[in-house]
């Protein structure tokens, strides 16, 4: 619980910051049987960033990244809106399952080749990730023909923008795969075998471990978790833009892990952590919004308020702080007096 001590402290800053700027940022209400407020739609913003930021966890935890899960997200999004787009029924349900099918058998494909890469062939993982991140941007224009597809699917867009029981579907979908992983991760071996393959990949290979189906796993997984993100955002807006869908959205991931606790280097990581720093995040984007920052400095602004709290959350950097603060004089007549006695 102390490694969220921080990120909780500025979650509750930005959240007090809006609240000054707007007075009814707490409040919710129900109109339609759905609920409606800034603090949903923090939810609702964070929960593909959420999906991304799990895969990329889990990846990361075995000492890995993956950068091409923003293209990832655009792929799945221009193949599923493209499928729903030929249907002679958009509001076919059997038709809009099937082209999410389609667009996850994709990602599975996507991710395994990111894993051939890396526990296969030896590349590193930020050259193997890397290929896909370019050349699957190009992928996801080919798919969409460098246009923005436009559907008109009801069954597609309660994806993104659909309720149950009063919240958010994407909230609910993001929280039962967020569940599910954790419940997998933490109640069997699996956590413990991805911390020791990222802690020391040599001791795990001698002790027994197969890392190479691990790592495969692992980015089929993140990739599978970019796919879902993207049928969020694609569903959302009822569109899929190749070139501008899940833009930079695996920077962000990476600094929802970071900000979570998860070490770059591997070995232990966070989900709940992670969970708190993609929401982090997400909040200061509606903050950012709300105080009024121009927006040629936004991402400057942004930049900032994350490398404060990595800074804050770092050991060394407070001890370094600790040592540089001045001891009161009172504090060293006291050690004075201590050392002749």
């Amino acid at each position: 619980m102390k490694r969220f001590v921080w990120p909780l402290a500025v979650l509750v800053i930005l959240l007090v910051t809006n609240v000054f700027r707007s007075h009814g940022f707490f409040s919710i209400e129900l109109r339609d049987g759905h609920l409606y407020g800034s603090l949903i739609d923090i939810l609702r913003a964070s929960a593909p960033l959420a999906l991304v930021a799990l895969g990329m966890t889990l990846v990361i935890a075995t000492g890995g990244i993956d950068l091409s899960v923003g293209a990832v997200v655009a792929i799945a999004g221009a193949i599923a809106c493209l499928r729903i787009s030929d249907l002679g029924d958009q509001a076919s349900v059997g038709g809009v399952l099937g082209a999410v099918g389609l667009a996850i058998v994709l990602a599975l494909v996507l991710g395994a080749w990111n894993g051939f890469l890396v526990a296969t062939v030896g590349i590193q993982p930020i050259i193997a990730t890397l290929i896909l991140m370019v050349a699957g941007r190009g992928l996801a224009q080919l798919i969409t023909d460098g246009q923005i597809i436009t559907v008109n699917s009801g069954p597609y867009k309660m994806i993104g923008a659909g309720y149950w029981l009063s919240l958010p579907l994407c909230v609910l979908i993001a929280a039962a795969v967020i569940v599910l992983a954790a419940l997998f991760v933490r109640r069997s071996a699996l956590g413990m075998l991805l911390e020791a393959v990222g802690g020391n990949a040599e001791a795990s290979r001698l002790a027994g471990i197969k890392s190479r189906w691990l790592i495969l796993g692992v980015y089929v997984f993140a990739a599978v978790c970019a796919a879902v993100a993207g049928l969020m955002i694609s569903s959302n807006v009822s569109s899929a833009d190749g070139n501008n869908a899940g833009l930079l959205i695996e920077l962000d991931a990476i600094l929802a892990v970071v900000i979570g606790g998860t070490s770059l280097s591997g070995g232990r990581f966070s989900i709940a952590g992670t969970v708190l720093g993609a929401v982090i995040i997400k909040t200061l984007d509606i903050t950012i919004y709300t105080v009024g920052v121009p927006p040629e400095v936004t991402l400057l602004f942004k930049a900032i308020v994350v490398i404060v709290l990595c800074l804050a959350q770092s050991a060394k950097f407070r001890a370094m702080f600790a040592r540089r603060r001045p001891v009161p004089a009172a504090a060293r007549t006291d050690e004075k007096v201590q050392v002749r006695a």
